[in-house]
């Protein structure tokens, strides 16, 4: 069963970056399809990204196209999402998930304990 540590939250202005890393084990690793979610207060967890073991595909919810990045390093065990042009609507807790197979999806099996990220405006 895979573990996942979720870390590179923080307070950011509008308009910042920041990359999440998410870190796992009790792999293997790459046998894993990788995901994001966040969840604000008050509100419903949410798909963010996702990523295929292989790192070829990647899907991304329209809230954060051409804004936020999903990748993988399968040697390091470690996926990230790259975070641009933050807007105070970003601000939640992210959380990295994991499900065994090689495809791209919005469901996953295995949960983090979340990183909060706060954007200021």
């Amino acid at each position: 069963q895979v573990q996942l540590v979720e870390s590179g939250g923080g307070l950011v202005q509008a308009g910042g970056s920041l990359r999440l890393p998410c870190s796992a084990s009790g792999g293997p690793f790459s046998n894993y399809a990788m995901g994001w979610f966040r969840q604000a207060p008050g509100k419903e967890r949410e798909f963010v990204a996702s990523i295929s073991w292989s790192g070829g595909s990647t899907y991304s919810a329209d809230s954060v196209k051409g804004r936020f990045t999903i990748s993988r390093d399968n040697a390091k065990n470690t996926i990230y999402l790259q975070m641009n042009s933050l807007k105070p609507e970003d601000t939640a807790v992210y959380y990295c998930a994991a499900r065994r197979g090689n495809y791209v999806t919005t469901k996953f099996d295995y949960w983090g304990q979340g990183t909060q990220v706060t954007v200021s405006s």
